[in-house]
């Protein structure tokens, strides 16, 4: 690889696959160990960057979100957060850390601010994302015609008064 000059395939195939291996294997123990699977219901913040889950109306988990980035449908993009200026810096958490491994490393969809939305290719960013920041999870949602992608940190059961 040329330091950043050249994008070499091959090495961005082998991270992709490391990042999914990872992200599969996270997702099912934090589903798993902390019940999000079923009736749950789920809020999340991008103000405090925070995401709580409950069950019946009561909190049982929360933990810190990252906003790694957003599709527009209507416009059939994706937008990296860290090229949306209208998002609160608590949501943005360490994303630069995923722009710098894409120079470092030379795979230019990672520090390109947006591309053409392809879900394959979305979906390889997402978990080379939730790799390089040490995720426990992935979460996504969606409002109107946006989808709204998410990595998960720092999971703790609430306790009476958190939330």
């Amino acid at each position: 690889m040329e330091n950043g000059t050249g994008h070499d395939h091959s090495g961005w195939e082998e991270v992709v696959g490391a990042a999914r291996e990872r992200a599969r294997s996270r997702q099912a123990l934090m589903i798993e160990r902390h019940g999000l699977s079923g009736d749950v219901q789920y809020h999340w913040s991008m103000d405090d960057a925070r995401i709580t889950w409950s069950r019946n109306g009561t909190a049982f988990l929360t933990g810190r979100i990252t906003m790694i980035g957003s599709v527009s449908l209507s416009h059939e993009t994706w937008l990296w957060s860290w090229a949306n200026d209208s998002l609160p810096p608590a949501v943005l958490g360490d994303i630069d850390r995923v722009r710098a491994f894409g120079e470092a490393n030379g795979f230019p969809v990672l520090p390109w601010p947006g591309f053409d939305y392809d879900p394959a290719l979305v979906a390889e960013a997402r978990t080379v994302a939730a790799s390089v920041l040490d995720a426990e999870g992935l979460w996504a949602d969606s409002t109107d015609d946006v989808q709204l992608h998410f990595t998960i940190h720092d999971l703790k059961p609430t306790v009476a008064g958190d939330c």
